[in-house]
């Protein structure tokens, strides 16, 4: 009988890396450049630059929740943590940024493969269990790795070449 802890892995594989029914976060970033990630979509909305910086932000948050680490930056109100738009002709900087995300999913990957089954019924202030706050978050990921997507598809960059 499979556990909470592998089925919310299995979860997270899906949501990051793993094509199955969606298209895991890892392929909706693949081939994009600074210039496609800086684009404002006509009309107004977040950039995909602003999405990532936006769910490294909360993975991070995340992963030192059920890891019991203290956060080393203070809790910021939603709509900071999107930032900036971002530099069109940054490559650097865009990529930087994919890397921190890959490595952030790496961490969140092992932490949550060093939980136990009672370790998720843990009660985390303000988010419920660690089992609800960890479903809750591969949702929110999935949500915005769908945003993603249809930016990428309003500006023609859909799907991803090669």
């Amino acid at each position: 009988m499979q556990g909470r802890v592998e089925l919310l892995g299995r979860m997270r594989e899906f949501a990051w890396n793993r094509e199955g029914w969606f298209v895991p976060l890892e392929e909706a970033l693949r081939g994009l450049t600074a210039r496609e990630a800086a684009w404002r979509p006509p009309g107004g909305g977040l950039t995909i630059w602003q999405i990532l910086n936006h769910l490294n932000y909360w993975n991070t948050y995340m992963l030192r929740r059920i890891t019991g680490v203290s956060p080393d930056t203070p809790v910021l109100e939603n709509e900071e943590t999107f930032g900036s738009q971002g530099d069109p002709n940054d490559e650097d900087g865009w990529h930087a940024l994919v890397a921190q995300t890959r490595q952030i999913a790496e961490e969140l990957r092992a932490a949550l493969a060093d939980l136990s089954e009672s370790d998720l019924d843990r009660p985390l202030p303000n988010m419920g269990t660690v089992a609800d706050s960890l479903a809750a978050w591969v949702m929110h990921d999935a949500y915005h790795t769908g945003q993603i997507i249809l930016i990428r598809k309003l500006q023609g960059a859909w799907p991803p070449e090669g």
